[in-house]
Order: C-alpha cells, then structure tokens, then sequence
C-alpha cells in the first residue's frame, strides 16, 4: 500500500517540476530580449527621473525610429572613442531619444557638421541639454551601439541616486542618462 502511496505524490510532483521547468525555460528566454535598466543623472528629464527603473527591448540599432527613448553603448567622454566589443567588462550605457535616424536632416545643435544622418548611424539626444552628454558632444552614434529600446517603467520612481552614473549594487545596473 505505502509503494500506492508513493506512486501518487510522484504523478502529482511531476506536473510542478515540469511547470517550474518551463517557467525558468520562459524567463531565461525573457531576460535574453529584455534588459531592466534604472536611470541615473538628470538629462532625460522631464520625461524619466534619476532613479526610475526603465524596462528596455534588446533590439539592434537599425530597427529604431526618430521619438523613441533607447538604451546605448557610450563613448569615452573624452577620447570619443568606442570600447571593443570584446574587451573586459562592460561598456558603459546611455539613455537617450532618437532624435534622427540614417538619411534624416541633423539636428543643428548636434556636432559633426553632417547635414543628413549618414547610413548606420543615429543622433541621441537627452531631454535635458544642459545636463547630458550626447551627439551634441558626440556627434552621430553608430545605429549598431543602440543595445535596447525602452518600452515602459517598472514600479514607479525610486529614491534619488547621487545622479555619478557609477552603478549600485542592487541586481540591476545604474546607466548614466
């Protein structure tokens, strides 16, 4: 009897562990199409606040559209260069509004003195002028350094960061916006 017993539990175990299977199978594929990002500094204000957290598509640049807010790699601020893809670590991340896409007329502000988008590349521009580094200072972003498109926000705003774009501690990452 204990040997009908035991048969039992196991078909009712069988049914969850197959179910918490496919849901690790369904978030695994998730997190490979989607990236949570939370904003650090002010240069997308008014629209997104120092310390909200933002949930973005992975998308490649060539997919994006003039209005949309995006998720880029970043230059060094000083060089302007561009970080190896395959170097250690991490590059460092941008958030950002498409202000023009290949083909497009340049923004005046922005430097490079393009009068049309060239092919590949985007112009990125913060909300906030006076506190963002973009292709004001940058010049045209390469399209295939957008990594996501941001599609909404996650639980409201957060406490306020000490707005460094250094990233927390906190399972997601900080990116400089």
């Amino acid at each position: 009897m204990s040997g009908a017993r035991t048969l039992a539990g196991a078909a009712r175990v069988g049914p969850l562990v197959a179910a918490g299977g496919a849901a690790a199978i369904v978030l695994w594929g998730l997190r490979r199409h989607l990236l949570v990002v939370t904003v650090s500094g002010g240069s997308m204000r008014p629209a997104y606040q120092d310390g909200e957290r933002l949930l973005a598509l992975r998308r490649p640049g060539a997919r994006v559209r003039a209005g949309r807010v995006v998720v880029a790699e970043s230059p060094d601020r000083e060089t302007l260069t561009w970080q190896e893809r395959d170097a250690a670590g991490s590059p460092a991340l941008l958030i950002k509004r498409v202000a023009a896409t290949a083909g497009e007329p340049v923004p005046p502000e922005v430097a490079g003195g393009h009068a049309r988008v060239p092919a590949g590349r985007v112009v990125l521009l913060g909300d906030n002028a006076a506190a963002s580094f973009d292709s004001r200072q940058a010049g045209c972003f390469p399209a295939d350094r957008v990594v996501a498109v941001v599609i909404g926000r996650l639980g409201g705003h957060r406490a306020s960061g000490d707005g460094s774009g250094t990233p927390r501690k906190e399972g997601d990452r900080r990116w400089s916006s």
